[in-house]
C-alpha cells in the first residue's frame, strides 16, 4: 500500500475509534464496521476496587424492614444496601473493612446496641470477583445479570419508606455490583466516569448502559443482559424490570456502554 493511502486510512480509522466510544451527555456515534486493521473486540474495562470484609444481617420477610435497617445503618456512616437473598426473603450488606476482625468487632458494637441480631462475615473470596480467574470472565458475566435478575419485579426501595417510593436506577447498578465483589460508584453519572467506553456493537453482559435526559446529562443506567435487551429501575412507584434498547425512547436517549472488568 501506498505510505500516503496507508496514513490517511490509519487516521480514518482512529477518528472512527474515538467517535464510537460516544461522549458524556451525547448519543453514541457508531461506525459501521471497524476498519480491518483494528481489532473487533470490546475495550478491556477499568478494574473496579475490590470489596474488603463486609457484614450480613438481617432476613425480612417485608422489603420496607431491610430498608428501615438499610438506612439506620447509613446514618451512622455506613455503606449498606439490601438485596433478595431469595424471592421474599431480603437481606442486608454494609461496611467494607480491611480485615475480618475490624469487621466482626463493628458488628458487635451494632449487635450491642439492639440494631442488628445474628450476623455473617462476608470475606473477599466469597465474591464472584475472588472466582473470575478460576471460573472465567463469563462466569462473572453471568453472575452480574443473575444478580439484576434476582431484583426483577421488586420496588426497590433506595431511601424510600414505602412500597410506592421507588428506587432510584444506579443504586440498583452499585447493588448488583457490591453482591459480586466489586466497590461501584454511587450515582449514575460517577459510574460513567468509572469505567470504559464499549461500543454498542460490542456489548456484553454485565456492562452498564447510560441514557441522558433534559440537559444532556447521564440520568439514568441498567445492567446489560444480552440480545439488546438490559435491566434497570425505571423509577418512583415501578418495579425493576427487562426493556430493550431498540426501543424508541432508549434508542434515542442512550448515551454509551461502559464495562469495568
Amino acid at each position: 500500500m501506498d505510505r500516503q493511502v496507508y496514513r490517511a486510512a490509519f487516521l480514518l480509522g482512529g477518528i472512527l475509534l474515538i467517535l464510537s466510544a460516544g461522549g458524556c451527555g451525547r448519543p453514541a456515534v457508531r461506525s459501521a464496521a471497524p476498519p480491518p486493521f483494528l481489532p473487533a473486540k470490546a475495550v478491556v474495562g477499568k478494574a473496579l476496587p475490590r470489596l474488603g470484609y463486609t457484614i450480613q444481617a438481617g432476613a425480612f420477610t417485608n422489603a420496607e424492614n431491610a430498608v428501615r435497617l438499610t438506612r439506620s445503618l447509613q446514618e451512622k456512616g455506613l455503606e449498606a444496601t439490601y438485596f433478595v437473598a431469595r424471592r421474599g426473603l431480603y437481606k442486608v450488606r454494609f461496611g467494607n473493612f480491611t480485615t475480618k476482625e475490624l469487621a466482626r468487632t463493628r458488628a458487635d458494637e451494632l449487635r450491642n446496641t439492639g440494631m442488628i441480631n445474628e450476623f455473617y462475615v462476608v470475606s473477599p473470596e466469597e465474591y464472584a470477583a475472588a472466582k473470575r480467574e478460576a471460573l472465567g470472565e463469563a462466569y462473572l458475566r453471568d453472575e452480574l445479570v443473575r444478580t439484576a435478575r434476582s431484583f426483577l419485579g421488586v420496588p426497590y426501595l433506595w431511601g424510600g419508606v414505602s412500597v410506592e417510593t421507588g428506587f432510584d436506577c444506579s443504586g440498583l447498578t452499585m447493588t448488583v455490583y457490591q453482591l459480586n465483589g466489586f466497590d461501584l460508584p454511587r450515582t449514575s453519572r460517577d459510574q460513567f466516569k468509572a469505567g470504559t467506553p464499549v461500543d454498542r456493537s460490542s456489548l456484553r453482559k454485565g456492562d452498564l448502559l447510560f441514557f441522558t435526559g433534559v440537559g444532556e446529562k447521564i440520568s439514568h443506567v441498567g445492567v446489560y443482559a444480552g440480545n439488546d435487551l438490559f435491566i434497570h429501575a425505571p423509577g418512583r412507584g415501578k418495579k425493576i424490570r427487562t426493556d430493550s434498547i431498540t426501543k424508541d425512547y432508549f434508542s434515542r436517549t442512550f448515551v454509551g456502554a461502559r464495562s469495568y472488568l
